[in-house]
């Protein structure tokens, strides 16, 4: 599957649960307790409810990318400004668009695209990513190493 400018991935929805922001900050190792204790996020922080960190939006960008890829899809670059928080009882929706391709001088092919994490509507994270994709069946982006790894 070799992307062209322009394409758009396909949609991503999950309803985010109490239990998907405390095992992603769990899992990042991010014992803050605004991301699962209640009563600290609310009366300390001043939000409505705990919030999903930043290692655990990285997780959900990674994992909406590797789905659209496959197994071989390998980020090279992720970059993403977090403007608004998600709570548990959030359906977030993860879109994505090529905004390029290219293939560099060893044979690796990289997409740019352009990634939204949005709750109803409203824009919570924006993403841009250079991911590289396989060519063709042969083609593995995981075995590329030293001067043929040029993200």
């Amino acid at each position: 599957m070799i992307p062209t400018q322009g394409d758009a991935l396909p949609s991503f929805t999950y309803d985010v649960t109490a239990t998907t922001v405390v095992l992603g900050a769990l899992a990042s190792r991010d014992w803050r307790p605004m991301h699962h204790d209640h009563e600290f996020a609310v009366n300390r922080n001043g939000t409505k409810d705990i919030f999903l960190n930043t290692p655990n939006q990285a997780a959900w960008f990674e994992r909406y990318l590797t789905d659209w890829t496959g197994p071989k899809g390998r980020l090279g670059r992720m970059t993403f400004r977090m403007k608004g928080s998600v709570f548990p009882g959030d359906t977030m929706q993860l879109d994505g668009t090529v905004t390029g391709v290219e293939t560099d001088d060893v044979g690796c092919t990289w997409a740019d695209v352009d990634v939204s994490l949005t709750v109803d509507g409203n824009v919570c994270t924006t993403c841009a990513v250079r991911i590289a994709v396989p060519t063709n069946d042969d083609d593995n982006p995981w075995s590329r190493r030293g001067e043929r790894w040029r993200p």
